[in-house]
């Protein structure tokens, strides 16, 4: 036999796999299939495991879980690593970081996961199984009754099945060395209980009588998630496993393969996350459609169909808060506190903190997250965003420099960072319509006048400040015997184009005092 290195191969049952470098270093992952869009449920379980991970000085990992090859999308891994990239929450470890534990996609490790299954059939602890399309869908037919309606290949139908417990070694072989399509499955003992304690849930049991013969190895040669997720995380030294509550059925299978291949002892500690909640039931993509909000982190659009859904990001979330919310859909720090930066919420989370129940998703909070942080802000910070904004929308002569201005008076008064289009538009673009319908009502021939003879007073004598622009208004608008409450809106409408926006004096400086003499004279051809 060859040799190989002590420190990095050992021997289970006399298989010879590779051994990573032990360490008591806390390791995570997050193992996504590249299949479509990343739910903010997803995301959360990527925040969480980063969390956990950075506040006990360890590692974050991702891995792409692609051994379904019939539900690969292109393009769909490229979006993953985008979405985590905006949300700040960058691997230690991945396909596209590397690491010491590669490679890090599934289909790149196929060639060791066989060696795993037939080791597991040569323990009884597993078995082939030759069963075509056609004869599983007949069994399903066959057996399914009023209290079965859905029957499983389980210990009650496996010796039906044409498979190496029911078949005779000598067809078993022959079938094998023809080359006949099989897939393994693992036997699920006829009796007895598989537990584990969960990190949020405490001990957990099931009856292993009614968990059905789970695939192992598919007739491709390619592991389903049950036997990869086990020997991956072995092999990647993962110490902490945490995933959402919809896998807990699959736990026992899972259980049983560390108990049979590694021992029950070197298993990660498991935690299932609680399910985000929607209006009726586990917040889906329908949900969103239907009521108007994202539930993707960044835009998806199908490959296939070319269906959008919208996501956080293009709907004006910042990533600050994206992330501050999805922390507190299951966990608080058992205080009032609501906002959070990520080193923040480093330093205070802790996976006893993560509720066990289900949490519900609120888009009105969701966006009081948003706007909560786009104050807090700072301009300099927001430029580029505001302006990305501003650019999609039509707006092309984006000055940073009047930007930088702009932000502090406007961004109290947007929830989205779309909210700054309309709130900061006008800064660089003189309105295309007016609302008119605000000024006409009160509009007469005294304020025409006053207007006429404002626009004169500014050619004259142009004030450098808000101070004193608003001091030449009232001071007009005393000679003319006019409240100036009542000239301030329609000033506000002609410079803006609605009654929208940062007080009105701070506009006419910033826009240009000739830029404003252009847009009173324009709407005043209008009124008239």
């Amino acid at each position: 036999m060859r040799s190989f290195d002590a420190l990095r191969y050992h021997q289970i049952h006399g298989l010879i796999v590779p051994l990573p470098p032990m360490s008591n270093r806390v390791r995570v992952r997050f193992a996504p299939s590249p299949t479509g869009g990343l739910h903010l449920g997803g995301v959360r379980t990527v925040l969480y495991n980063y969390l956990f991970a950075k506040k006990m000085g360890g590692d974050f990992v991702l891995r792409i879980e692609d051994t379904d090859q019939t539900r690969f999308v292109p393009g769909a891994e490229d979006y993953i690593f985008n979405c985590l990239e905006w949300c700040g929450l960058v691997p230690d470890e991945s396909p596209k970081h590397g690491g010491a534990f590669g490679p890090y996609r599934q289909s790149e490790r196929k060639p060791m996961y066989r060696q795993y299954a037939e080791q597991l059939v040569a323990a009884g602890k597993a078995y082939y199984a030759f069963d075509t399309p056609e004869e599983l869908e007949a069994m399903r037919q066959q057996y399914k009754t009023p209290e079965l309606p859905s029957p499983q290949y389980d210990h009650t139908l496996r010796l039906n099945m044409r498979n190496s417990l029911s078949l005779s070694e000598s067809e078993t072989k022959a079938l094998l060395e023809s080359g006949a399509r099989h897939v393994i499955r693992i036997k699920m003992p006829e009796t007895g209980t598989v537990s584990f304690t969960d990190m949020i849930r405490g001990e957990v049991s099931f009856e292993t009588a009614v968990v059905d013969d789970k695939v192992l190895l598919k007739a491709d040669g390619m592991p389903t998630y049950h036997l990869a997720v086990v020997v991956d995380d072995y092999l990647m030294k993962i110490t902490h496993a945490f995933r959402g509550e919809e896998w807990l059925p699959s736990a026992p299978v899972h259980v049983l393969l560390w108990e049979y291949l590694f021992g029950k002892e070197n298993m990660p500690q498991w935690a299932h996350l609680p399910l985000i909640l929607g209006p009726s039931g586990k917040l889906s993509k329908r949900d969103g459609a239907k009521y108007g909000f994202p539930v993707f982190a960044m835009n998806w659009t199908d490959p296939k169909t070319g269906e959008l859904t919208e996501g956080f990001k293009e709907k004006g979330f910042l990533p600050e808060a994206f992330i501050n919310l999805l922390a507190l859909l299951g966990w608080n720090d058992g205080t009032e506190t609501e906002l959070f930066s990520k080193d923040e919420l480093i330093a205070a989370f802790s996976m006893e903190r993560v509720h066990s129940g289900g949490a519900k998703f609120d888009y009105e909070k969701a966006k009081w997250f948003n706007h909560e942080w786009i104050k807090k802000a700072s301009a300099e910070s927001l430029i580029s965003m505001v302006k990305e904004q501003l650019e999609k929308a039509g707006t092309t002569n984006v000055n940073n420099e009047l930007l930088n201005k702009v932000i502090p008076l406007v961004k109290d008064r947007c929830t989205l960072l779309t909210d700054f289009v309309q709130q900061t538009q006008f800064f660089f673009e003189s309105p295309k319509t007016w609302d008119l319908d605000a000024i006409k009502p009160k509009w007469n021939a005294d304020k025409q006048a006053f207007f006429e003879a404002y626009i004169e007073s500014l050619k004259t004598a142009h004030p450098t400040d808000a101070v004193t622009a608003e001091a030449q208004f009232k001071e007009l608008a005393a000679a003319k015997n006019i409240k100036p409450g009542e000239l301030q809106l329609p000033l506000r409408v002609m410079l803006v184009g609605g009654k929208f926006g940062p007080p009105v004096f701070d506009i006419l400086l910033l826009i240009g005092i000739e830029n404003g003499v252009e847009r009173i004279q324009s709407c005043l051809t209008q009124l008239n």
